[in-house]
C-alpha cells in the first residue's frame, strides 16, 4: 500500500510563493513517476508536473516556468515549489504516483488526500 501525505497549502496573494510537500515511503520513488495534479471547483483534475524515475521532469503548459518539482530522497519527500502564483492557480493540489507512462488522472495508481491552495488577487 502506497501512502502519500501532502502539506504546505494555504492562502497567498497573487505573485507570492508556496512550497508543497508530499511525504511518502522509500519504495514509492522506485515507481515510474511521482506527480502533482490539481482540481479547481467545478473542473476536472488536471496534470501539473511529474518527476520520472530517470530524473526527467514534465510540466503542464500553464506552469510557464513558475513551478519546480523536486524530491529529497533521504527524507522520502516530493516537493512542488510554486512561484509567481496567480488567482487561477487556486485549487486542491494532489500528490500522485503511477507506473504508467501516460500521466493522466485516469492512469494514476495512488492519490494523496490533497492540500488547498488559494491565491487572492
Amino acid at each position: 500500500q502506497v501512502q502519500l501525505e501532502e502539506s504546505g497549502g494555504g492562502l497567498v496573494q497573487a505573485g507570492g510563493s508556496l512550497r508543497l510537500s508530499c511525504a511518502t515511503s522509500e519504495r514509492t520513488f522506485s515507481r515510474y513517476a511521482m506527480a502533482w495534479f490539481r482540481q479547481a471547483p467545478g473542473k476536472e483534475r488536471e496534470f501539473v508536473a511529474a518527476l520520472i524515475w530517470n530524473g526527467d521532469v514534465n510540466y503542464a503548459d500553464f506552469v510557464e516556468g513558475r513551478f519546480t518539482i523536486s524530491k529529497n530522497t533521504a527524507k522520502n519527500t516530493l516537493f512542488l515549489q510554486m512561484n509567481n502564483l496567480k488567482p487561477e492557480d487556486t485549487a486542491v493540489y494532489f500528490c500522485a504516483t503511477s507506473n504508467s507512462r501516460v500521466l493522466t488522472a485516469t492512469h494514476i495508481d495512488y492519490w494523496g488526500q490533497g492540500t488547498q491552495v488559494t491565491v487572492s488577487s
